[in-house]
């Protein structure tokens, strides 16, 4: 009878200790490959799962190359989604246009919706008040790849830029390239080869992280730690104004893990400009190209800690300024993303690198390949 009386206990704890550690996901809907097949833009889009013998599932679609899904575990082992995104293709085509994409032809902004190369003005479009944002009007987050799955545990996307696709010269093939690790990893690896024109191209990966598990909550108690002793200084419109900022003293410095509302709402002028945080670190690197520790975020009620490894020089941090709670724009999976409940580790070039000689070169010349690779390792501490 005891024992009959103990087992009941038990399950009753186990049962009970599951339904909390889900409580914050009880309206959560599952992305699906059946709710992502459509057709767009006379291209089949898809869900592909990509995972991992641990329990490490990620989900990605080709319509922007856009992670839908990644679930990893806290530190009691319960796996849920800490990324934003959406559940269907209708919900994504009506969303947060950059929300998990991987954004080119030029990630980030270009300052006047312009640039000269080879003595020549391009004049793209202004999506961003006076600006280009994330490659214009229509950049590759919002253009179907052509994808293949490789395995259970990586799948691989194509797109090719025409020359004077949103009036950037040049033809451009990308390859962007996603795998899970058995370390629990995601690996975003990618290449372009400029065929017939010297070009201009940044790359990065734009997905939105909340670390609780609960997707529909402040990021704020997230404790951050960004490897970078300079920033990129922005004046009213977002653009960088050319110096390399020094973060010592500033709200800027992240070198010492802090929690990103410790002094987001500080009378500091960039904060300001920015409505929270959305600056482009100078990361400390040995050597140029090494895929080293960009950054890292610890959630401390889950324990789930991301470190985020790059070959890139730098890294847009952005705390979901732009999030409002509205419908249906930024409701997905069954939670609303209210402000500040996503943040963003962007690792690119600098942003306005065309209009900034003095920045790292974003050109890449006809016949020449750029690769570069982020790696985002999830675990618990």
């Amino acid at each position: 009878m005891m024992k009959r009386v103990c087992l009941a206990l038990a399950l009753v704890l186990v049962v009970g200790g599951f339904n909390l550690g889900f409580a914050q996901q009880s309206n959560y809907i599952e992305p699906t490959s059946d709710n992502y097949r459509k057709l767009v833009d006379g291209k089949q889009v898809d869900l592909f799962t990509i995972k991992n013998n641990k329990g490490m599932v990620v989900k990605i679609t080709n319509y922007g190359a856009k992670i839908e899904q990644i679930k990893v575990p806290d530190k009691n082992g319960t796996i849920a989604d800490v990324v934003q995104g959406y559940e269907s293709i209708d919900k994504a085509l009506g969303g947060q246009g950059s929300m998990g994409a991987f954004v080119g032809r030029y990630a980030n902004r270009i300052g006047g919706a312009r640039f000269t190369l080879g003595g020549k003005e391009y004049r793209l479009a202004k999506n961003n008040g006076e600006n280009t944002l994330h490659g214009g009007e229509k950049g590759s987050r919002f253009c179907v790849y052509d994808a293949h799955q490789i395995n259970n545990s990586s799948v691989e996307m194509f797109y090719t830029y025409k020359d004077g696709e949103e009036n950037f010269p040049g033809t451009l093939a990308t390859r962007v390239y996603y795998e899970v690790t058995e370390d629990n990893a995601l690996v975003v690896d990618y290449q372009a080869y400029a065929v017939d024109k010297n070009t201009v191209a940044n790359f990065t990966s734009h997905s939105f992280f909340n670390l609780s598990g609960n997707l529909g909550s402040e990021i704020l108690d997230h404790v951050i730690f960004v490897n970078a002793s300079r920033f990129l200084p922005i004046n009213d419109s977002l653009i960088p104004t050319g110096e390399l900022g020094p973060v010592d003293n500033t709200p800027m410095d992240f070198r010492v893990p802090t929690p990103f509302g410790a002094r987001i709402k500080n009378d500091y002028v960039q904060l300001k400009l920015a409505n929270g945080y959305d600056h482009h670190w100078v990361l400390d690197k040995k050597t140029p190209n090494e895929l080293s520790l960009a950054a890292s975020a610890w959630e401390p009620k889950s324990g789930r800690f991301m470190e985020a490894y790059t070959t890139e020089p730098g890294l847009q941090v952005h705390t979901g300024n732009n999030l409002e709670g509205k419908n249906s724009r930024d409701v997905g999976k069954g939670s609303t993303f209210i402000f500040r409940s996503g943040f963003n580790m962007e690792a690119s070039r600098f942003p306005d690198s065309p209009n900034k000689p003095a920045f790292p070169t974003t050109v890449i010349k006809a016949g020449e390949w750029f690769s570069g690779k982020t790696v985002y390792k999830f675990s618990v501490k």
